[in-house]
């Protein structure tokens, strides 16, 4: 019997190895060499998919930041729900996707925290398009008169700032205190209570 044909080396197969390299080695120690040796290939093989070691770590970033993004997008993008629900339902989404990623990996997460300052052309556009959400949703809230603001886009960035604590990870410490639901949800209820029309 012939062995098994090898899995395809694809970009989402060297950035799911990436993570495991970096999450074992760390952000500092990791090669492009460790990753390729992981999946078996020559560090050419890599660098076939992605042109430099700085060009993987961006991805495999981008790849982070994107899997909250998409959760949070089902939230603001829903054809139901008031816009406070809504707004609401966002926050806490971000706050538990921050939260699940600092405890349930902190490995990874302390890792991501130095990818992060170290790519920040794909935070800016992360944060970008999440306040792009917030937005969206508090549009929605002026169009239906749930929701008073001005200037919807610095309403957007303002809501973005007032709650930074629950998401940024320079935060992720404050988030193990036994009060910081109590806490997120009154920076939450006070935020909406301001916006409310």
């Amino acid at each position: 019997m012939p062995p098994a044909a090898a899995e395809p080396l694809t970009p989402e197969r060297i950035l799911a190895t990436t993570e495991e390299v970096l999450r074992r080695f760390g952000p500092t120690k990791a090669t492009v060499v460790d990753v390729a040796r992981a999946l078996g290939v020559s560090h050419g093989s890599v660098y076939r998919h992605f042109p430099s070691k700085a060009a993987l770590r961006e991805a495999v970033t981008d790849r982070w930041l994107a899997r909250s993004v998409v959760m949070l997008e089902e939230i603001a993008s829903a054809p139901t729900g008031s816009a406070p629900s809504k707004l609401e339902a966002w926050l806490e989404a971000l706050f538990e996707a921050k939260r699940h990623k600092a405890g349930d990996d902190p490995e990874l997460f302390a890792t991501y925290t130095v990818l992060l300052a170290e790519n920040s052309g794909v935070v800016d556009a992360h944060l970008s398009e999440l306040i792009d959400q917030l937005g969206r949703i508090i549009a929605e809230g002026v169009a239906a008169g749930s929701l008073a603001a001005d200037d919807v886009p610095a309403a957007a960035r303002a809501v973005f700032d007032a709650t930074g604590r629950f998401h940024d990870p320079q935060y992720a410490a404050d988030w193990l205190s036994p009060t910081i639901i109590t806490e997120f949800e009154a920076v939450t209820a006070l935020v909406i209570r301001g916006l409310r029309a």
